[in-house]
């Protein structure tokens, strides 16, 4: 076999064995990290014990803790073995000695921080890689074994040394791999782009915050962030006392007490119990909360993307939010926001408003929040959004793109994946996923501090987002499979949420 010699690669930790898929060179668990296990769970992540022999990098890597009939309903797939050993990573390269060394693209998955893995078929990495980078996804701790606070761990640290985000150090030990071990693989170090979804986005603007993420990637894309304030250090601590209490364990429990329960225990949580979907803040890892960072301007200086999906609503049904709900609240706390939203939005059914009013409070404002905040910093950030169903599936998505649609558009696995309800993908939806990931590509590629605009496959140039121009790049219009920049797209109503968001969002 030709490519045998290529797909046996020497990293800092010891050689791996790859396969090939069709043209692309692929390695699958490799480990990261040491299992965070034993005495190192809820620790920092650990150095990987080095290997002799050459070791097989064929399979994926166990996955964290979950629900597998949650994960396949709405999370993606099967996230295939479960285990608290779960710092592995997956590498797909078109060329590991490319004539120059090629960007890198790390994908932080969603799943509100309880559910999903790399290894999930809508982030299978060929088909971007076969355009010339380097794709990386990765596991990563999930629900209280990902992010937790207790008296007892937390006395463990110097003052202002204290760890409780877990998972987030995950990714930032992830990155510091693939700064020792990328140009192995082709990657070029110096240009790695931090790409993810919901809670994977939500990753990528607290690493944005993060003191200690600083110069471990050079760009990020950031698909449907919410806006969800961060939980404190209090109420992170008291959450895990009463997890604590939960599992016959004393107010004055132990560390020792804590990791000797089962790691399999604490993903079946319901609330109160169960973990936010965000980060905690006041920790060495995120010292503020991501959204007060944001706001004073204060995150690292890296070229950004942002956007949010039409009907980023239907995934509020899964936290258990009732748009209608929010509405009547805020109908009968505030008579006047309630008719000054009825007339921004033009829509006069309380269900479809409180939809639309839902999803632009939780999802829509990120990106003008965090395209002030770069503007103001003098970094450019790209503003887009996704509002294309593919032709086939519009009965089932009579609101628009739902939460994680724009996924096999941006990784274009359309080729790959089972289509929704056994309804094939046609040529016009082939057609725009090759142009969502052509821009996805060109940010990866050539955005620097001092980039203007971005190309995709077609003539439509993308300019950085600008206070006074205010352009979004809309992916998909009235149904066609287009690219169509807008002007001032939703300003007024988001104005409204912005200023909103000084008391933080809160559904």
């Amino acid at each position: 076999m030709k490519n045998e010699p290529r797909l046996r690669i020497k990293t800092a930790e010891g050689e791996l064995r790859g396969l090939m898929d069709n043209d692309i060179y692929v390695f699958k668990g490799i480990p990261y990290a040491a299992p965070p296990t034993g005495a190192l769970r809820w620790r920092p992540p650990q150095p990987v014990t080095p290997w002799q022999n050459v070791r097989d990098a064929t399979a994926w890597g166990a996955a964290s803790w979950q629900s597998r009939e949650y994960c396949m309903g709405v999370g993606g797939g099967d996230p295939g073995t479960f285990s608290e050993d779960c710092l592995y990573l997956n590498i797909w390269t078109p060329d590991p000695a490319p004539g120059a060394p090629l960007p890198v693209m790390v994908w932080l998955h969603g799943g509100g921080f309880t559910l999903g893995a790399g290894s999930l078929d809508p982030y299978q990495g060929s088909a971007l890689a076969a355009q010339g980078v380097v794709v990386v996804t990765l596991n990563y701790r999930l629900g209280h074994l990902g992010f937790f606070s207790h008296p007892a761990l937390d006395a463990q640290y110097a003052a202002g040394a204290t760890v409780n985000n877990f998972a987030l150090l995950d990714q930032i030990a992830a990155l510091q791999w693939i700064q020792r071990n990328i140009p192995a693989f082709g990657g070029n170090r110096h240009n790695i782009t931090l790409f993810g979804e919901s809670s994977g986005a939500r990753s990528v603007l607290s690493l944005c915050c993060s003191p200690l993420a600083e110069g471990l990637f050079h760009k990020g894309i950031v698909q449907s962030s919410y806006s969800l304030p961060d939980l404190t250090q209090q109420q992170a601590r008291q959450k895990g006392t009463e997890v604590a209490a939960h599992f016959g364990l004393p107010p004055e429990a132990t560390a020792e007490q804590l990791r000797a329960l089962p790691g399999d225990a604490f993903w079946s949580l319901t609330q109160p119990l169960a973990p936010g979907p965000v980060a905690i803040s006041g920790d060495a890892v995120l010292p503020m909360p991501m959204l007060d960072t944001f706001i004073a301007g204060r995150q690292h200086r890296v070229p950004l993307m942002i956007g949010s999906n039409s009907d980023e609503a239907s995934v509020l049904d899964y936290f258990g939010v009732d748009a209608r709900g929010v509405l009547r609240q805020m109908r009968k706390k505030n008579r006047f926001t309630y008719r000054l939203l009825k007339w921004l939005y033009d829509i006069h059914d309380d269900a479809l408003l409180g939809r639309a009013v839902a999803r632009d409070m939780a999802f829509t404002v990120m990106p003008l929040l965090v395209a002030q905040s770069q503007a103001g910093k003098g970094m450019p950030v790209w503003r887009y959004w996704f509002d294309y169903v593919s032709e086939n599936a519009r009965d089932l998505y009579p609101h628009g793109a739902w939460h994680g649609n724009e996924i096999p558009y941006v990784f274009n696995t359309l080729e790959t994946l089972l289509p929704t309800d056994n309804r094939p993908y046609t040529a016009a939806d082939k057609t725009l996923a090759a142009e969502v990931s052509a821009y996805w590509l060109a940010f990866a590629r050539d955005a620097t501090e001092f980039s203007y605009c971005l190309r995709g496959r077609n003539a439509t140039e993308w300019p950085v987002w600008r206070e006074g121009e205010d352009v979004t790049l809309a992916f998909g219009e009235q149904g066609r499979a287009v690219t169509v920049l807008k002007t001032r797209f939703m300003r007024r109503r988001l104005r409204l949420f912005r200023l909103m968001m000084r008391s933080h969002v809160r559904l």
